[in-house]
């Protein structure tokens, strides 16, 4: 290897480190590699890869870019106690391999339908970190039968100014670059496809998410890559939502507040919501 692609290497490795959806503490993690809890499930055109951990009614778990089921290590366990946990690699991520050369967020959100449907699932609770947020606004806009309650954090429906501070906008365009001076293998390609993703979408609007009818989470930190401001729009646009921002966080909101994220999320499933408006805003 030369010296030259080792610096590539380097470079693509910091570029990550720096816009990462999540931190890499879980890389021991039986999750993402059980092979008693792991199965494929033929889903549109590839084999998407998943585990499920406890019973009860199903819970979908999605994670964010280039991520994989071992970025919520922290999760699975704990909602396993009174979930069917279903925790997925998405498309062209982890161990669900895809080799067509294109990927889009719709594209994912209908593999996440099409394996409710091969699991027999009529509807579920999501939980949905990042791009995985995405995913799952997607899934709510266009299978609305097929959310029960949906939890977001970090997510957003665009990718200018208004979502994302100015210096994080300016990391896409330079991994991209760097990726694309490395020797173009299927494992450099598909990060390339992959990475696509945060250059060029979502693209979802006020009035699809106007659309989502089913009792919404929103979370964020007031330091996430993803600005407060934008996590309050997608909020105010979604009628049943309650938001939380988190103090003194950061993007990774369900690993650096862990505890609190688990019973927080678990609380918001097991209540129904609450109608506040008029004298009741009172109290």
């Amino acid at each position: 290897m030369t010296k030259k692609l080792l610096l590539s290497i380097y470079a693509i490795m910091l570029a990550v480190s720096c816009y990462s959806q999540y931190p890499p503490v879980f890389k021991n993690s039986i999750y993402g590699n059980n092979p008693k809890a792991g199965h494929y499930a033929n889903v549109r055109g590839f084999k998407m890869y998943y585990e499920i951990y406890g019973k009860g009614e199903p819970l979908l778990l999605i994670h964010g870019n280039g991520g994989s089921i071992n970025n919520f290590s922290g999760q699975i366990s704990y909602f396993a106690k009174n979930y069917q946990v279903i925790v997925v690699d998405s498309r062209a991520q982890g161990k669900s391999v895809d080799t067509g050369d294109s990927l889009s967020y719709e594209m994912m959100a209908e593999d996440f339908n099409g394996l409710l449907d091969e699991l027999h699932i009529k509807s579920c609770n999501v939980i949905g970190w990042s791009d995985g947020g995405n995913n799952g606004l997607l899934l709510a806009i266009h299978h609305p039968d097929k959310v029960k309650k949906l939890v977001v954090t970090g997510a957003n429906i665009w990718i200018d100014s208004r979502a994302f501070p100015p210096d994080m906008l300016e990391i896409p365009d330079m991994l991209l670059d760097s990726l694309s001076k490395l020797p173009q293998t299927a494992e450099v390609k598909n990060a390339i496809k992959v990475w696509k993703l945060v250059y060029q979408e979502p693209n979802i609007t006020l009035q699809q998410l106007n659309s989502i009818k089913c009792q919404t989470l929103v979370i964020g930190g007031d330091h996430d890559i993803i600005l407060p401001t934008h996590t309050m729009l997608i909020a105010d646009n979604i009628s049943k939502s309650n938001l939380w921002i988190l103090p003194n966080s950061g993007h990774s909101t369900l690993i650096n507040y862990k505890n609190q994220f688990n019973n927080t999320v678990d609380n918001f499933l097991k209540t129904p919501y609450r109608i506040i408006k008029g004298m009741n805003r009172i109290n």
